[in-house]
């Protein structure tokens, strides 16, 4: 297929969305250890940067902000995953912490579709029992443990943005819905800054780190939102939450690669645990639906 500006090949779609997803943590990671630039200053600079982004996008293609699109509990739930997300960055590895993004992620979704009644089947139970598992390994204590406190804010991280995409399923615009939550959280993430400063003193951030959070905010973020609701309509909702399995799978081998980080075992079963379980969870649903169509036939 020709690559055009109008429709773009699918896979390239999906590529740099996965990426930019990826990006988030391999960024916020570089800024954080250090610290080349405080937590809360990090997640002001991504937000505020995210903001300028998606409203200049929309700008581009004719709309604008608008008040009426911003849902305020879903602008709370983006908060929330931000500033978690950046505190969680100051103790754990990329790889380890988009994993437990993910996994928190998927369970409260999957969770939260369970408690209103959705049918699973024997093999869908024991994927939701796979990845409940992996969670509970990452949590478990022991010398290769990873830090507590760290892990805790990156699931508290996972479930804001498990409650933020729960929020935003029925959106007619995701785009300019994401962009009018990203500018509302913007107040959100200036009076964490300033609290954080009165807290703890001035607040720290040389050029790489404020580069950083602005790339996490404008490219990874903005760009990347942008791109991923692009593809979504060519997905189906089971394709979707499947390929998200590449994120944390590309942001563990870039860490490995760029950061430097290691490998555990620890790392390694609890990946499989969590990534299996929740692609065997979807398999199963997207098996489900197969047989019902089927049925109406």
């Amino acid at each position: 297929m020709a690559l055009s500006s109008r429709n773009p090949p699918l896979w390239l779609l999906v590529a740099l969305a996965l990426t930019a997803f990826a990006a988030n943590s391999l960024l916020a990671r570089g800024a954080l250890e250090g610290p080349r630039i405080d937590a809360a200053s990090f997640t002001t600079i991504r937000i505020l940067s995210g903001a300028a982004t998606l409203w200049a996008i929309l700008a581009l293609r004719g709309g604008g902000f608008r008040r009426a699109d911003v849902d305020w509990a879903a602008a709370g739930s983006l908060f929330g995953y931000a500033a978690l997300f950046s505190f969680a960055y100051l103790s754990l590895d990329a790889g380890l912490g988009a994993l437990a993004l993910f996994g928190a992620v998927q369970t409260t979704m999957i969770g939260y579709g369970l408690w209103r009644g959705e049918r699973t089947t024997p093999l869908g139970a024991l994927g939701i029992g796979a990845a409940m598992l992996g969670l509970a390994l990452l949590l478990a204590p022991g010398d290769a443990a990873p830090d507590a406190v760290g892990l805790t804010l990156m699931i508290g991280s996972g479930f804001c943005w498990g409650v933020y995409s729960l929020l935003g399923r029925g959106a007619a615009n995701p785009v300019q819905a994401t962009a009018a939550n990203f500018i509302a959280a913007a107040p959100l993430a200036l009076l964490l800054s300033a609290g954080a400063a009165a807290f703890s003193g001035a607040p720290v951030g040389d050029g790489i780190g404020l580069r950083l959070a602005a790339l996490s905010g404008a490219a990874a973020s903005g760009c990347g939102y942008v791109i991923w609701y692009a593809a979504l309509p060519r997905l189906g909702a089971t394709q979707a939450a499947t390929l998200q399995l590449g994120a944390p799978a590309l942001a563990s081998v870039a860490g490995v690669l760029l950061l430097g980080e290691e490998v555990t075992w620890r790392l390694v079963i609890a990946s499989i645990a969590i990534l299996g379980g929740v692609a065997l969870f979807f398999s199963q649903r997207q098996t489900m639906a197969a047989d019902r169509k089927g049925e109406r036939e």
